[in-house]
């Protein structure tokens, strides 16, 4: 009925569907809200927040942070921040960056269109933080025999971090525990053992894996253990005879390294000088004869204890 009594009218005519085709067209601004995406970014990267809309009369969008102020209205930024900057402004895209991403970042932005009403879209963004490990609860060096306590400890990451151990390159157990601390996160894990001297040198590994990182962050404490020595002769000929060159070596192992290494035989001192040469832990026999056989001793210190070994030298006769 409007239609055939507006036919004869042009101008009326145009107006009409013009007018219709606003208010019904279910592509318009007035019936969309905004299309948004949430972000994860590690902490110190760059986020970009980005707001479309399929179709815009000219109707301006906004982004506003968590705390609701207007970050940018269109193409102006209300807000000062240098991080944050205009990457694309257009009746259907507004494209934000921020950069150097910090934890306050985190939370959930808006993006509004002006329509009436005005249409909201909520993008949360997402900063994970990984943090770096620390050992701590060791002093150098322990003691053979002595308990001691390896901390790894790893704060202000989120979300919480893994902590796993390494003795060398095998993988050892810890206790954990998470405590957390406004968004982030503190992680410990403890080892808890004895040392002997099979730990002197041995490298505790301690781990951190984190959804933000590609490869662990790790830390390693390399001990040092203090044990008493332990002693060892060898010697150069197996059929010691008449007449031969002949040498006792001490090997020790301790540490610190036990010094000086002290020689004699019998219990008493070596008996002639001239023909038993020692130089360092090595005791030669120039020329042997039948008057060296009996027990020798060698005898080496270091804070951790003393220790002893010997040896009972028989000289065949020569052929």
């Amino acid at each position: 009925c409007h239609f055939l009594r507006l036919r004869l009218d042009g101008t009326g005519l145009l107006f009409y569907f013009y007018a219709v085709s606003l208010f019904y067209n279910p592509t318009g601004s007035q019936g969309q809200f905004p299309i948004t995406q949430n972000v994860t970014v590690v902490e110190g990267g760059t986020a970009n927040m980005t707001c479309r809309v399929d179709y815009n009369d000219n109707t301006s969008l906004q982004w506003s942070n968590p705390a609701q102020q207007t970050l940018f209205f269109g193409d102006k930024k209300a807000l000062r921040d240098h991080r944050i900057e205009l990457v694309r402004a257009t009746s259907q895209e507004l494209t934000i960056r921020i950069n150097d991403v910090s934890l306050s970042d985190e939370g959930q932005y808006t993006c509004s269109l002006f329509t009436m009403p005005v249409k909201t879209t909520k993008a949360f963004l997402t900063v994970l933080v990984p943090s770096r490990p620390e050992i701590t609860g060791f002093t150098k060096p322990a003691m053979e025999g002595d308990e001691i306590t390896l901390t790894c400890t790893t704060s202000g990451s989120k979300p919480a971090a893994n902590i796993r151990w390494f003795r060398n390159d095998k993988e050892v157990q810890g206790t954990t525990e998470v405590n957390a601390t406004g968004k982030s996160f503190t992680v410990r894990s403890s080892l808890l053992f004895q040392v002997d001297k099979r730990d002197d040198g041995v490298a505790y590994t301690c781990s951190v894996e984190h959804v933000s990182l590609y490869k662990p962050y790790m830390t390693t404490e390399v001990l040092e253990v203090h044990y008493a020595p332990q002693l060892e002769i060898t010697h150069s000929l197996i059929i010691p005879q008449e007449g031969q060159y002949f040498k006792l070596e001490c090997v020790s192992i301790g540490n610190p390294i036990p010094e000086p290494v002290l020689w004699s035989k019998d219990g008493g001192e070596l008996p002639d000088i001239e023909r038993m040469i020692v130089e360092g832990r090595e005791l030669t026999i120039t020329t042997l004869n039948k008057t060296d056989n009996g027990t020798y001793r060698c005898e080496a210190s270091n804070h951790m204890g003393t220790s002893f070994a010997e040896y009972i030298l028989f000289v065949y006769g020569g052929y």
